[in-house]
């Protein structure tokens, strides 16, 4: 069959990045289980076992050069993925061939990789929020004190600035990225552990000697780059820790799709627009459009990534004593999956706040529109300090907005909120003009803004200087 022929994973050919894709594809997988295959011959020389330096010579020659035809052969005649690439690493080694696998089951290298591949994956995560943390950062700086009008319930509420907003957005990622690198400072290895977790076979390749089996696995463990092995496992390492990174990324999907989702309901008011590019085409039949395309997609691929939550959680759920096997073609989808989907997120989320663009009129002709009733909090304060009743203003103020909002809505004419006031006696002595500068009714917004970026940015950008040269293209 021709390439168009197969179905094709769009999170390969249109929105993952080449990197991550890598990083999941089967040359590095069946790469990475070879590595770990010269680590424990070489740990197993090192403690005295029969190995020589040839074979362990003919092993390192042969890492990256797979022969995947192969492979498929011995699978079909197996029925055996692991034994399928032990045959064809041996036809490469005929004299390493003996002790590849040697005492391992075949947890060694499909669970070691897991975690070798997905604290890499971790690791491309984190440089890719600290990218977005930066630059959403740097545009709330920008926009520290443009009065906006704030929402809540999707209604008018106190105006707030669209610096101050973006700090919401921003924030929901830093607590993802303490997240990120605790499971990062969490992860260790499987190690070795024999068929059911209790070393059996190491044990009696060392001839009863435990302390030997404890340095095996202790210098496998420092090999492969962790501090040291999960403390217990069973035939596999427990699949709570795939839930906990699923659960990461879930919650990296859940902040992007909530922001994306703002800027999407912005769009709709004119006040702020992701990139559109030179020829880019809104619609197909509506040439006018400007569809908020690049955040709808952030937020199909996070409801993808959150979706895969529960099937880990469910796949943990179902582990039989020491393990079974209807994990394993669940996580080869979802673990994969799921870095794909958020590596997709966050590249269309850097790309998105990198170009914001922001429509000062209509953000305060809109803030214009609904800013008397903004201020009636003030007007209050100023009413009474001026000796009048506060319960009697109130309730002025209360029938006044509701007479205003009534015309509003029903009439579709202008808010004449001021005007009823100016008119009512009982506040004659209320300066109402002054109390309409915004810039009187953002609070410490601005100022909250700088000390966010101080607080929170500023140490992220510090520590991982690297992240912030990333520049992302997107595919579509």
């Amino acid at each position: 069959m021709s390439s168009m022929e197969m179905y094709d994973n769009p999170l390969i050919s249109r929105y993952a990045s080449p990197e991550m894709s890598r990083l999941w594809g089967a040359q590095n997988r069946h790469a990475t289980w070879r590595r770990l295959w010269i680590f424990l011959a070489e740990s197993q020389q090192e403690l005295g076992l029969a190995i020589s330096d040839a074979q362990l010579q003919e092993m390192r020659a042969h890492i990256e050069d797979i022969d995947f035809a192969a492979v498929a052969r011995y699978e079909r005649q197996f029925r055996h993925d692991v034994m399928a690439h032990v045959h064809a690493y041996g036809d490469l080694c005929p004299q390493a061939r003996p002790i590849i696998h040697w005492g391992a089951t075949s947890c060694y290298v499909t669970d070691n990789t897991d975690l070798i591949l997905m604290r890499r994956a971790l690791e491309m995560v984190r440089d890719r929020l600290v990218a977005v943390i930066d630059r959403l950062g740097s545009f709330a700086t920008e926009q520290r004190d443009l009065p906006c009008l704030g929402l809540t319930h999707l209604q008018p509420a106190q105006p707030t600035t669209v610096g101050k907003r973006a700090c919401l957005w921003a924030y929901d990622l830093a607590l993802d990225m303490d997240e990120v690198l605790h499971r990062l400072d969490q992860l260790r290895c499987r190690g070795v552990q024999g068929t059911t977790g209790t070393q059996a076979s190491f044990l009696e390749m060392f001839q009863g000697d435990h302390q030997r089996v404890e340095q095996l696995q202790q210098t496998i463990a420092r090999k492969m780059g962790f501090s040291e092995p999960y403390k217990v496992t069973g035939q596999t390492y427990s699949r709570k820790v795939d839930v906990q990174i699923i659960d990461v990324l879930s919650g990296i999907g859940q902040s992007a799709h909530k922001a994306a989702t703002d800027l999407r309901l912005l769009a709709s008011r004119q006040e702020l627009e992701e990139p559109f590019e030179q020829h880019q085409i809104g619609s197909s039949a509506m040439a006018y459009k400007r569809n908020p395309m690049r955040s709808e997609r952030i937020c199909s691929l996070a409801r993808f990534a959150m979706s895969l939550q529960s099937s880990a959680g469910n796949t943990f759920a179902t582990q039989w004593m020491e393990r079974t096997l209807d994990d394993s073609a669940n996580r080869r989808l979802v673990i994969p999956q799921a870095f794909l989907a958020i590596d997709a997120v966050l590249r269309l989320y850097q790309n998105v706040v990198t170009g914001l663009v922001v429509y000062p009129g209509v953000i305060s002709r809109n803030l214009r529109e609904h800013l008397p009733f903004m201020a009636t909090e003030n007007i209050l304060m100023a009413g009474v300090a001026a000796g009048g009743d506060r319960q009697e203003l109130h309730e002025a103020i209360r029938q006044h907005s509701q007479a205003a909002a009534h015309v509003m809505k029903v009439e579709g004419l202008p808010n004449d909120l001021l005007e009823r006031l100016r008119r009512d006696p009982r506040f004659a002595n209320v300066p109402l003009d002054a109390t309409l500068d915004p810039r009187g009714l953002i609070g410490r917004a601005p100022e909250q803004v700088d000390r966010f970026v101080a607080d929170v940015v500023q140490p992220l950008r510090a520590q991982f200087p690297d992240a912030l040269k990333s520049h992302v293209e997107i595919n579509v």
